[in-house]
């Protein structure tokens, strides 16, 4: 398939510029694949939407203020946005513009500075002073990743440290939010554990790789970049019980979809560990682990569109795309939730 077959109309007043007054007050609209149904509802009846034998995979990775603003020796304005610290306060960022940011010059952050010390795949490497702790001077002067289609004309809102954030994150090095996972409150996470549905975790930091747009028209040249991720041994046990009993597994996200299929053998089985995964999917891709999905609305176009369209299939993802812009509901981080069962 081509990547013109993933594209649709989305007039601009229907991108979310903001979270709801409350996260779990979104609309939903439920896609069951097998009737070929469309439903619109609430993301409040998730709950009621599980089986007392399916088990529900959070993603824990925790957002970190990545974005700094400076200026190089010559006085011009920058724009850097951490991704991984890649050894002690050595750091790959990716930079605005990037054309001037040359081994050997220095950065004034502000109340900080590091001198760019290299490029590494797109991105370049800067390196802090080994004295720094720089994980507190981020949560000092570091501002929100907002994706770009969220305009903060004067930096981030007071709300966004929180609502850019699920409410089960405990993992510290995602540079997006794993947004799926935002419309969850704790009363609405004890509802599904009240019902018998088994609740477990895994990690992946979302990383570029997430939001790259895809550069190539032929699906079959597209390849995503790496993210760490990590599964421990106890969700592992919990995957491997579920899949035996015959019970289904709920993917909060696009981000916990790949960490699960890439955990998962040809024999079905659940393996713990940690790494990094680039499984990029596309049309003709086999699901091994996961039977239903909660997802926001994604960009035209985009990696996460295309997964979500393999998953449900092309035709009706798109026709629920299409019913979804028909229906005013509000687009991508911020916005509304789809559960594709």
């Amino acid at each position: 398939m081509k990547l013109e077959d993933f594209d649709y109309r989305l007039p601009e007043n229907l991108i979310a510029a903001g979270p709801l007054e409350q996260r779990e007050g979104s609309r939903m609209l439920c896609v069951d694949r097998r009737a070929g149904a469309l439903e619109d509802s609430f993301f409040s009846t998730f709950p009621t939407r599980l089986r007392d034998n399916d088990l529900l995979v959070l993603n824990n990775t925790k957002v970190f203020p990545a974005r700094l603003n400076g200026k190089t020796e010559t006085g011009a304005s920058v724009e850097l946005l951490l991704q991984e610290e890649i050894e002690p306060n050595v750091w790959t960022a990716l930079a605005k513009p990037a054309k001037r940011l040359r081994s050997g010059k220095t950065l004034d952050l502000g109340e900080l500075e590091c001198e760019v010390i290299g490029r590494d795949e797109g991105s370049v490497k800067i390196g802090f002073d080994p004295s720094i702790d720089v994980w507190s001077e981020l949560e000092r002067i570091g501002s929100t990743p907002l994706p770009h289609y969220i305009q903060r004309p004067e930096g981030e809102d007071a709300c966004d440290r929180e609502r850019y954030q699920t409410v089960f994150a405990k993992e510290r090095g995602a540079i997006a939010a794993p947004t799926a996972g935002l419309h969850f409150t704790d009363e609405v996470l004890a509802a599904v554990r009240d019902l018998g549905v088994g609740v477990v975790e895994i990690t992946l930091h979302v990383g570029y790789g997430t939001f790259e747009p895809v550069r190539v028209d032929d699906l079959s040249k597209h390849s995503v970049l790496p993210e760490r991720y990590k599964v421990s041994e106890q969700t592992a046990a919990a995957l491997n019980e579920s899949h035996q009993n015959s019970g289904r597994i709920v993917a909060v996200g696009t981000t916990t979809t790949r960490v699960l299929e890439t955990i998962v053998g040809e024999n079905g089985k659940f393996v713990a560990g940690a790494g990094r995964t680039s499984l990029t999917i596309i049309p003709g891709y086999r699901f091994k682990a996961v039977n239903a999905m909660l997802t926001n609305f994604h960009l035209p176009k985009s990696s996460l569109l295309i997964l979500i369209s393999t998953f449900g299939g092309h035709e009706f993802i798109m026709d629920a795309y299409r019913h979804a812009v028909s229906s005013k509901y509000r687009f991508y981080s911020y916005g509304d939730c789809m559960f594709v069962e």
